[in-house]
């Protein structure tokens, strides 16, 4: 090889490394998706967002399982207030100050005042505007609650739920043992409530013991009621009639006239049959 170009590929190589060299490296570009937040976005989102206080959540309006729950509240205390025999009405002011909820927003109180106290079975509005128990029955005594189950017994109406009368009846219980026989208890079969009816002791009479032995001796089993009607016909006893329901004979659909039968027509001037005269030519 030529010493002259030896000589200058030296030289080269010697300015080369003499010389400092910047290299721009280039930043990789990293996906939206994968991007992290810079710490100063993620400092600013944070102090932007508004602070949740405990104390106004739980008074948020809008919130219908919150305002549901300050009535049950109110509807439970008054109806504990009648039960001990204040039935004293109130304001919404003294109710909620009664049942420690004043710090209810005043939409709440507008909804208490327009919609859940006035329309509330169980609540009764007083011309003033007050509140007050409305219990299922009007009694407040001994006496008012044999009047109302006398009243059930003669119009026929039947008994009244136990918890029915304990809800109206402040010492419900101990007046109901205290009327002794006077009361009859039945349970219902199909939800286990026991139901409360009026004992009238006019009714009671006493049978001669030989006719329950008599009434005791008599086998009816496995025999139908028109075999027991006809016994009894057989002996002289006319038996009640038309004890059970009617069966009513089912409507018999009209039969529609046979296409394939001559019809018969009626005939008209039937006696003008001698004076009649045919005219046809021949």
């Amino acid at each position: 090889m030529d010493p002259a170009l030896l000589k200058e590929r030296e030289a080269f190589k010697k300015r080369a490394i003499a010389t400092p060299v910047v290299e721009n490296k280039k930043r990789e570009v990293p996906s939206s998706g994968s991007q992290p937040p810079s710490k100063k976005k993620s400092k600013q989102s944070s102090s932007s967002k508004p602070k949740i206080d405990a104390n106004t959540y739980k008074t948020a309006s809008g919130t219908s399982q919150y305002n549901f729950s300050v009535l049950a509240k109110i509807v439970k205390h008054m109806k504990q207030r009648h039960l001990d025999g204040d039935t004293e009405p109130l304001t919404v002011e003294e109710l909620l100050d009664e049942t420690n909820q004043l710090g209810i927003g005043s939409r709440q109180r507008h909804w208490l005042t327009t919609e859940a106290l006035v329309n509330n079975p169980k609540i009764q509005t007083t011309p003033d505007g007050r509140y007050v128990f409305k219990p299922v029955y009007n009694i407040k005594d001994r006496k008012s609650l044999l009047r109302l189950l006398d009243k059930h017994d003669q119009r026929g109406i039947g008994g009244i739920l136990l918890e029915d009368i304990q809800e109206s009846l402040p010492n419900a219980d101990k007046i109901i043992k205290n009327l002794g026989d006077s009361v009859i208890f039945v349970i219902r079969p199909n939800d286990k409530k026991k139901i409360l009816f009026y004992n009238d002791k006019s009714l009671q009479f006493t049978v001669d013991e030989e006719f329950q032995k008599l009434w005791r001796s008599v086998a009816v089993d496995g025999i139908d009621e028109q075999k027991i009607e006809d016994y009894l016909q057989k002996q002289g006893i006319t038996s009640m009639q038309d004890i059970g329901v009617k069966k009513l004979n089912p409507i018999q659909k009209r039969k529609r006239p046979n296409s394939k039968k001559p019809r018969n027509f009626k005939k008209h001037n039937e006696h003008m049959g001698d004076i009649l005269q045919e005219y046809t030519d021949t």
